[in-house]
């Protein structure tokens, strides 16, 4: 694996479906993984949307196995490997490359708050030391809204000159386009930007990004995977105002009851509804409301 051997395109946060005891429901997440791929967007397990910090490592990595053992490509995989415990981050790291994900999406250890940089480099630098693989490709994850820890351009600098191979790209989920195009401007090579939400892609695009990791690209991948193939055309900008409709419907709500309400609605199967503590499944009242909205923008996921 080379170092410009990195992700591009759209890529799903892929929401995790559990059984009645809560329990991971592995054979519903392989098939919405395979229905993902067939929609042209890779898979980021793991993200935010997928109730990723309500799973245990040794969760993530018995799917990671069930996901490629069922057929998965890992080259289609960025896990989030990003855990509290400096060990865990480590296990889960390394599990991943030894499968052969193309890469790993790593939150910023998130219980401490206002930690400094050089904490934080120090963090990702015993991960990358630690797990010694030379095919590891690190995203770094920037969502302070629900970590409370950023990542500066000063900290980037510092991973990118150290680990010009490991360190990859980042997703910026902050909703802040002037914080996503500081990470654009920042001029290292081969250095990849997701924006966290297809409402920032076509601006990305324009503005040398690689693409989206997006939570609704678990529900409208064909579409976004279009607008990042179309970006430079005449109609992109239609394209992309299409997208921020459907967006509006999932962020008037909360967002992972949201898609996954959507995906039982599409696809008639009731255990979609399903989160895991602590979150809540969408209440009635905002479950009807989902509906409509849905049946208004003639919403489908087709082949689902």
């Amino acid at each position: 694996m080379s170092s410009s051997d990195r992700f591009s395109g759209v890529l799903a946060p892929v929401i995790t479906p559990f059984k009645t005891d809560l329990s991971i429901d592995t054979e519903r997440l392989i098939k919405h993984c395979q229905w993902l791929r067939s929609q042209q967007v890779g898979l980021a397990v793991f993200g935010t949307n997928s109730e990723a910090n309500s799973l245990s490592t040794t969760e993530k990595i018995q799917v990671l196995d069930r996901l490629t053992e069922a057929g998965i490509d890992p080259d289609a995989m960025m896990p989030g490997t990003g855990c509290c415990a400096l060990s865990d981050s480590v296990s889960l790291t390394s599990h991943a490359v030894k499968l052969g994900c193309r890469g790993v999406l790593m939150l910023p250890p998130f219980f401490y708050k206002g930690v400094s940089d050089d904490g934080l480099y120090a963090n990702y630098s015993q991960i990358i030391e630690r797990v010694a693989e030379a095919n590891l490709r690190l995203y770094l994850y920037h969502i302070p809204a629900f970590s409370g820890v950023g990542i500066s351009v000063a900290l980037i600098d510092r991973l990118v000159r150290d680990y010009p191979q490991t360190i990859a790209g980042i997703k910026d989920s902050s909703g802040d386009w002037e914080n996503t195009k500081s990470y654009l401007d920042g001029g290292w090579d081969d250095f990849k930007v997701f924006c966290g939400s297809e409402s920032f892609l076509l601006a990305n695009m324009q503005n040398g990004g690689a693409g989206c990791i997006s939570a609704t690209a678990n529900v409208n991948p064909a579409a976004i995977a279009n607008l990042y193939q179309q970006w430079s055309s005449p109609g992109a900008d239609d394209l992309q105002h299409e997208l921020n409709k459907i967006r509006v419907i999932f962020q008037s709500l909360p967002m992972i009851a949201a898609l996954k309400s959507a995906t039982a609605i599409c696809s008639g199967d009731d255990n979609w509804y399903r989160v895991r503590p602590p979150l809540t499944s969408l209440d009635e009242q905002s479950l009807q409301q989902l509906r409509q909205l849905l049946d208004d923008a003639q919403f489908t996921m087709a082949g689902l």
